[in-house]
């Protein structure tokens, strides 16, 4: 029960943090998952399994909020689907711990962008609807490998290329619900055929599961209205701080400074 009420806590901060800034509760779940010895492909697993029920909820609330860009958010499902399918499948055969370098490199780099364009007054631009595709597939995989990539990769992107944050928080964490069933499915499906050979022991992350599905269904209702209400330059200033830290806490995990 102990573990329980310690993801529940974990869940409510997690997704907190990501209704409002459309990324963090894949990596903070995972980090934390990862941090207790479990193993990656289990606790991406995991995760995407708690993550059907938060971003149900956290969609829901931005569709109600009017935060969602359709004309980018269908492709960006889409593609991220395919992605985040090939993602999985790859994760459960290998070692999801060789990409992360180039991904913290990327959140730096970006984080560091976006803090440079919120100190600048640079005019909002409507992206195309083209870059959804690529930018979802790469999102997807890396969501899926990675344990938590989505957010991080495709909202600081849409963000960093100047769509504004309330639009594109919105319409990424409304997309990764199709993501994250996907994501969950192909799981299943790697269990069933016998291609993860590991995860027989999910049944043991189970109460952690309960948890982080509990504590972010309370705080994922709120996603919506907070994102609403929050300027935008405190938004997006918002956005590169977190990424430099997602980096910086990555980076010393990787390292083997804790965790």
């Amino acid at each position: 029960m102990d573990t329980f009420f310690l993801f529940l806590l974990v869940g409510v901060l997690a997704q907190a943090i990501d209704g409002a800034l459309g990324m963090a509760y894949g990596v903070i779940s995972s980090s934390v998952l990862l941090a207790l010895g479990v193993p990656p492909a289990m606790a991406s697993a995991s995760v995407h399994a708690a993550e059907v029920f938060t971003t149900a909820a956290s969609a829901g609330s931005h569709v109600a909020h009017k935060n969602v860009d359709w004309r980018l958010c269908i492709p960006l499902a889409v593609a991220g689907v395919i992605g985040g399918v090939l993602g999985a499948y790859v994760l459960t055969g290998i070692d999801g711990q060789d990409i992360k370098p180039f991904i913290i490199a990327y959140l730096a780099l970006i984080g560091a962008w976006i803090l440079w364009r919120a100190g600048h007054e640079i005019a909002l631009r409507r992206l195309p609807t083209w870059v959804a595709g690529p930018l979802g597939l790469v999102g997807g995989f890396l969501d899926a490998v990675g344990g938590g990539g989505w957010g991080p990769t495709v909202s600081s992107t849409m963000v960093g290329a100047g769509h504004d944050p309330r639009k594109a928080i919105g319409t990424v964490n409304t997309a990764e619900f199709f993501l994250t069933v996907a994501v969950s499915a192909t799981f299943v499906w790697a269990l069933v055929t016998g291609h993860w050979e590991e995860a027989g022991a999910l049944e043991n992350h189970a109460a952690a599961v309960g948890g982080l599905v509990v504590g972010g269904l309370i705080a994922a209702p709120f996603a919506g209205l907070i994102v609403k209400k929050i300027p935008r330059k405190v938004l997006t200033y918002s956005v590169g701080f977190l990424l430099l830290f997602l980096a910086a806490f990555q980076g010393a995990q990787l390292a083997g400074l804790f965790g």
